[in-house]
């Protein structure tokens, strides 16, 4: 497989958190710049922002692609960044924990599967490896008024990638900081 574009969700509206998370730092990085670092380490041939402020992402040195369905969910961040043209690693920009080595789990997982999707107790499709032959399905689903990721993978040939629940782990809150 060609090496996949990575994207970093990033045009939430951080209600909980209060700030926006993107630009919030860990340990003097960015969440969203530290996401980006494990999109690259793990091989992801350019690291796109999605949505979020642009300005304020491009002052980080990333990329930025606005979000084609600005406000309408992780969904339309998705589509954006399978708009790109390849296949597509897409992380939440909380996602403070993630590794390398579970990016690299997911794309030598995707094979000629719609998607491959990380897995602990439950799924989290903002871990995941999309393939371009997902995007009609997710399209038409988006398009019909589907916004929930999870709703959005039926029918979808998913492969699920059991990881470890720490690299999951999002910061949402104030209290989420504490748990790093």
């Amino acid at each position: 497989m060609t090496p996949p574009l990575g994207a970093v969700l990033c045009g939430g509206a951080s209600r909980r958190m209060g700030i926006d998370k993107a630009t919030l730092r860990i340990d003097g990085v960015a969440m969203a710049a530290r996401v980006a670092a494990v999109l690259l380490a793990a091989g992801c041939k350019r690291v796109v922002a999605v949505g979020g402020d642009s300005a304020a992402l491009r002052k980080l040195g990333l990329d930025d692609v606005a979000d084609e369905f600005p406000g309408e969910g992780p969904l339309g961040g998705v589509l954006t960044a399978l708009s790109q043209g390849a296949p597509a690693v897409v992380l939440a920009c909380d996602l403070a924990n993630i590794q390398p080595a579970t990016v690299k789990a997911l794309i030598e997982a995707l094979g000629s599967h719609d998607a491959a999707i990380a897995f602990t107790d439950r799924a989290e499709p903002l871990c995941a490896v999309w393939s371009p032959s997902s995007a009609d399905l997710l399209r038409t689903q988006f398009l019909a008024g589907e916004r929930a990721m999870h709703q959005a993978i039926d029918g979808l040939d998913v492969a699920w990638v059991t990881v470890a629940a720490g690299d999951l782990l999002n910061i949402n809150t104030p209290a989420d900081l504490r748990t790093l």
